[in-house]
C-alpha cells in the first residue's frame, strides 16, 4: 500500500470489514461535516471533503473495494491496464503479452479488442409507483397528480457533476478507454475501468451540491393519465420519469402499477361485472323485474321469469367494465338469490297455509323429483 495516500478505511473512520450501510453511513456524517458550504474559505476542509469523497467513491462499489482490499492504492496506479508492473502483470512480459495479443487478435472485441474507446453510461434506474383507484375510476378513467421524491439533474452543474467552470479530464488508468485488461493464464480479461466506472472520464472538482453524481433528491409532481378500463396489474409508463442517470447519462422510467379497489356491490373478471341480487320469493315464483345502478350513472332493467330457482344467473349485454383500449364494454352476471320471509302477518300466514292446501306436488318439480329419487335409492 502506498505510503503516500491516507487508507480509505481511516479516512472514513471505518473498520476494513464495515458493509456498504456502515460506509455510507460514516461518508454522510463526515461529508456533512467537512462540506464546503459549511465551512467557507477552510482550505483544509475542502481537501478533506474531497478525500473523503474518494474514499467512499472506491470502497462504495464491490469491485473497486476488492482491488483496493488486496492491493491498496497500486490497485488503481499501475498496471491495471497492462501497463506492466501491476498485481495482473503487464506487456513486456515475454510469453504471456504475447499470447495476450494473439487472443485479441482472433477474439477480438469478443474480448473489447479492437483499441475502440468505450465509455459506459449508467442509465438512471426504473422507478415503481403503486396507486389505489376505484372501480368507478377505472370506469371512467380519471386524471390524477402525483407527488414523488426522485433524484434529478443537479441545476448548480447542470448534471455533469463537476464544479460550474470546470470539466471532467481523461482517466489516467484506463487513458480514456473505459475498461482495463488482466491477464489470467493465457487469457485477457477485460472489465470495466475501477477508477471511472467505464466512463473514461472523471472529475477532479466535484459539484458541491451534488457531490459529484450530477443528480440530487428532488420533489416532483406528476400528471398522470388513466385510461377507462384499467384494471389491478395495468401498468402505465412514463418515460424518463424515473431516476436520473449518473452525470448527464440518460434518466429512467416510472411504472405506476395500478390496483382496484374492492367494491360493496360489483366483483369483477376482467370486463365482466357480477353481482347478487336478492328478490322476494314471490317476485322469483310470479316474475316481475328489478333495475340495477350502472357505473355510468344509468338503471339497468333486469326481468325476472316466472319460477326462477335460487343461484340462477342471468345476464345483461353491455353493462360490465369498458374494453381497455378498445370499444364496448363486457357484460353484467346478476346471480339471483331467492329470499324467504322472515315475518309474516296474520292474513299472510292464512294465505300460504290455504295454498299450501292446494299444492300438488307439480308446482315444485325439482323437490318432488329429489325424493321420488330418495324413494328409488333406498325404498319406502
Amino acid at each position: 500500500m502506498s505510503t503516500a495516500q491516507t487508507d480509505y478505511y481511516a479516512t472514513l473512520e471505518c473498520a476494513r470489514d464495515a458493509d456498504g450501510a456502515a460506509l455510507k453511513s460514516a461518508y454522510r456524517k463526515l461529508a456533512m461535516k467537512f462540506h464546503p458550504d459549511r465551512n467557507p474559505g477552510d482550505a483544509s476542509a475542502e481537501a478533506k471533503f474531497k478525500a473523503i469523497s474518494e474514499a467512499y467513491d472506491c470502497l462504495k462499489d464491490p469491485q473497486k473495494r476488492a482491488a483496493y482490499d488486496r492491493y491498496g492504492h497500486e490497485a488503481f496506479t499501475q498496471g491495471m491496464n497492462g501497463g506492466g508492473g501491476g498485481p495482473f502483470g503487464g506487456r513486456g512480459g515475454g510469453d504471456f503479452a504475447d499470447i495476450g495479443d494473439i487472443f485479441e487478435t482472433i477474439f477480438g472485441s469478443a474480448f473489447g479488442g479492437g483499441g475502440a474507446q468505450r465509455q459506459q453510461k449508467r442509465r438512471g434506474a426504473d422507478l415503481r409507483y403503486d396507486m389505489q383507484v376505484t372501480l368507478e375510476e377505472a370506469f371512467h378513467g380519471k386524471s390524477t397528480e402525483i407527488e414523488i421524491e426522485v433524484s434529478q439533474a443537479c441545476d448548480t452543474c447542470d448534471g455533469s457533476g463537476a464544479t460550474p467552470g470546470t470539466s471532467e479530464r481523461q482517466c489516467n488508468l484506463c487513458n480514456g478507454m473505459g475498461s482495463v485488461r488482466a491477464k489470467q493464464g493465457l487469457f485477457v480479461i477485460e472489465r470495466p475501468c475501477p477508477t471511472c466506472n467505464g466512463r473514461g472520464k472523471v472529475i477532479e472538482n466535484p459539484c458541491r451540491v451534488c457531490g459529484g453524481e450530477g443528480r440530487v433528491d428532488k420533489a416532483q409532481t406528476l400528471k398522470i393519465d388513466i385510461p377507462a378500463g384499467v384494471d389491478t396489474g395495468t401498468r402505465i409508463r412514463l418515460g424518463g420519469k424515473g431516476e436520473a442517470g449518473q452525470r448527464g447519462s440518460p434518466a429512467g422510467d416510472l411504472y405506476i402499477f395500478l390496483h382496484v379497489k374492492p367494491h360493496r356491490v360489483f366483483e369483477r373478471d376482467g370486463t365482466t361485472l357480477a353481482t347478487r341480487v336478492p328478490v322476494s320469493f314471490t317476485t322469483a315464483a310470479l316474475g316481475g323485474c328489478v333495475e340495477i345502478p350502472d357505473l355510468d350513472g344509468s338503471t339497468n332493467r333486469l326481468e325476472i321469469p316466472a319460477g326462477i330457482q335460487s343461484g340462477k344467473q342471468l345476464r345483461i349485454r353491455g353493462a360490465g367494465m369498458p374494453v381497455l383500449q378498445g370499444r364496448g364494454r363486457g357484460d353484467l352476471v346478476v346471480e339471483i338469490a331467492v329470499e324467504t320471509p322472515t315475518k309474516l302477518s296474520r292474513r299472510q300466514k292464512e294465505i300460504l297455509e290455504e295454498f299450501k292446501a292446494t299444492e300438488t306436488g307439480d308446482e315444485c318439480p325439482e323437490s318432488r323429483g329429489f325424493f321420488d329419487k330418495l324413494k328409488d335409492v333406498f325404498g319406502g
